[in-house]
């Protein structure tokens, strides 16, 4: 069964948070709020996370996941940011946009895209994850709560909890979450193109 951790939506309470973390270094699996909608993550060193979120989803290994980030510092370990795509992605961020680009070599190749060699990353504005990457200190793998037969993500971890109970390890709940996910830019070629419209303003990058 998961565990179900009630957290404050503001002001986050560390015990609740150092549990959490405890979990994904443990090789466990969460559902936790952004500022867009409920994610699935796992930590990075845990390829087990991402077959249980590629089994939940009904995903093919060509799925982009996102490396969710606490800042720029840490985004640019993980991927190429030449000093325009990083004032265009700077401008938008923290905010509800997940960026596709080229990896470094300090993303596992298992995360990859298969053909591109590339990944998601994002910088989410929502105070209970920024704690949570704080705390854990790297970023968390990542893939937007959407289930196979549903058409839009779950809003309340009360039912996150009652339908996945058995197949992750923790819920946080800090209150409803949004129902659209991130919007998706793709700089894979060198230039952004909108792949998905979601919580985040496209305008700028169209």
């Amino acid at each position: 069964m998961a565990r179900y951790f009630d957290v404050h939506p503001v002001d986050p309470q560390p015990r609740a948070i150092a549990q959490v973390v405890a979990i994904l270094r443990e090789g466990g699996l969460i559902a936790y709020p952004t500022d867009s909608c409920f994610a699935l993550g796992c930590s990075l060193d845990n390829p087990e996370g991402k077959e249980r979120i590629l089994r939940i989803r009904h995903l093919d290994d060509k799925h982009h996941f996102t490396l969710v980030c606490s800042d720029f510092a840490q985004m640019g370990q993980f991927v190429q940011l030449d000093n325009s795509v990083f004032r265009a992605i700077k401008s938008v961020t923290p905010g509800p946009y997940t960026f596709i680009l080229p990896a470094t070599k300090e993303v596992p190749r298992r995360l990859l895209h298969p053909k591109k060699k590339t990944v998601g990353v994002r910088i989410p504005e929502h105070p209970v994850v920024r704690e949570l990457l704080k705390a854990l200190g790297e970023p968390i793998l990542s893939s937007t709560l959407l289930l196979p037969d549903d058409d839009e993500p779950m809003t309340e971890g009360w039912e996150i909890k009652d339908r996945l109970d058995h197949v992750i390890d923790a819920v946080i709940d800090s209150g409803e979450c949004g129902l659209e996910p991130t919007t998706v830019v793709d700089y894979s070629d060198g230039y952004p193109v909108v792949t998905r419209v979601g919580a985040g303003d496209p305008t700028p990058f169209e």
